[in-house]
């Protein structure tokens, strides 16, 4: 007797890959745009690639959360309950999400550059704190909760995580300072007491406030359970219907939106403290993003045009480190550079981006053509 294979759901690797793209150089584009037709309107869109200075919102703040949420998709997929395991068989998967922890870690120092002084390395000059760390701490703390705990449990420790978070931000006196200095910089925030007393080595660019810092990663991982019930929702697709789905996600990213921007009013929305608002805000764009991928890429016939971002999501760990220690403008000058300086002065923008991101979905063509897959 043979056993249907699961169709993978492609809009989830095609959405990890829209959000992987503007990393890989995509953000530059608004600019080209604005100096190859000199329409002022490029500069709004142009301002949306970069992070917001303190409080507000810009959509390359979304970045790093919608990749959590889609961690937690995944998991939601098809969610697994072992705590009615006995401990031995417990503890292979234990094991294997320490495992997986560590590495995550570790590629996440390796990101940072590693030490500072090289080898041999100076523990004080490392920068523990990473964007693959927090992801790894959101997707194990979620994963523990998912595997002990009922999906209606899950939802309450998420809402409990995002109000003691909250609490202890607004209300609770730092150590030798006040309650609720959400001030820019946040040198007297709690986030900033526990880094100083917590996070060995050094925080990024030496801030009071190290943007992946540990106490910012607790209401992190509420992201990743948005993405649980996500794709647990998408997982009875086949029952209540796709278009169904797609609308019921939607509607549920506005509400999340407009919960989150009416925090906002009294506990302002903050990437580099990832404040609760903040979390329900980027939840919000998430499920909406994930409802309109689902529609064109597995609802309707939308797979081949979404291929690009399909290549990336695939491959979306061992590009975002490619990233970082590639040197990918080399390789485009080496490849087009004298193309791209031949074209007129207001064109080379354009295709220099261009250039830079087709040398990296060659790269991830080939791997997806061959089916490798470098998954952590």
């Amino acid at each position: 007797m043979t056993t249907k294979e699961k169709k993978r759901l492609a809009s989830l690797d095609a959405l990890r890959g829209f959000d992987m793209i503007w990393i890989l150089g995509g953000q530059s584009i608004f600019a080209a745009l604005l100096v190859l037709t000199g329409w002022q309107g490029w500069q709004t869109f142009a301002a949306h690639t970069e992070h917001s200075l303190w409080h507000g919102f810009t959509f390359y703040d979304l970045i790093f959360p919608l990749f959590i949420f889609l961690s937690g998709v995944a998991m939601g997929l098809a969610p697994k309950r072992i705590n009615h395991l006995p401990s031995t068989e417990r503890i292979i998967y234990y094991r294997k999400a320490l495992k997986r922890f560590a590495l995550l870690c570790l590629l996440g120092i390796l990101y940072n550059h590693g030490w500072g002084t090289g080898i041999p390395a100076d523990l004080s000059e490392v920068r523990y704190a990473s964007v693959l760390g927090r992801i790894a701490f959101a997707w194990l703390l979620c994963v523990l909760l998912v595997w002990h705990l009922s999906l209606r449990q899950v939802a309450f420790a998420g809402v409990g995580i995002l109000l003691a978070y909250w609490l202890l931000l607004c209300f609770i006196p730092v150590p030798g300072g006040s309650a609720g200095d959400l001030s820019q910089g946040g040198a007297g925030s709690w986030n900033a007491w526990v880094d100083s007393v917590f996070l060995p080595g050094i925080s990024y660019q030496n801030r009071a406030v190290d943007p992946e810092g540990i106490l910012s990663s607790f209401p992190a991982v509420v992201n990743a359970i948005a993405g649980v019930f996500a794709g647990r929702l998408i997982s009875k697709s086949s029952d209540i219907g796709e278009w169904k789905v797609a609308g019921q996600l939607f509607a549920a990213g506005l509400m999340s939106l407009a919960l989150g921007w009416s925090w906002d009013l009294q506990f302002p929305v903050n990437k580099e403290l990832w404040t609760s608002s903040f979390v329900l805000v980027t939840v919000g764009w998430s499920a909406m993003l994930l409802a309109v991928f689902f529609v064109l890429v597995d609802i309707l016939p939308g797979q081949r045009l979404a291929y690009p971002f399909v290549i990336i999501g695939a491959n979306s760990i061992i590009i975002y480190l490619a990233s970082s220690v590639v040197n990918w403008e080399f390789i485009r000058n080496s490849l087009f550079g004298g193309l791209i300086a031949a074209l007129p002065n207001e064109w080379q923008p354009l295709f220099a981006v261009l250039g830079l991101l087709l040398v990296q979905l060659l790269v991830l063509h080939w791997l997806y053509k061959r089916k490798l897959f470098i998954s952590v």
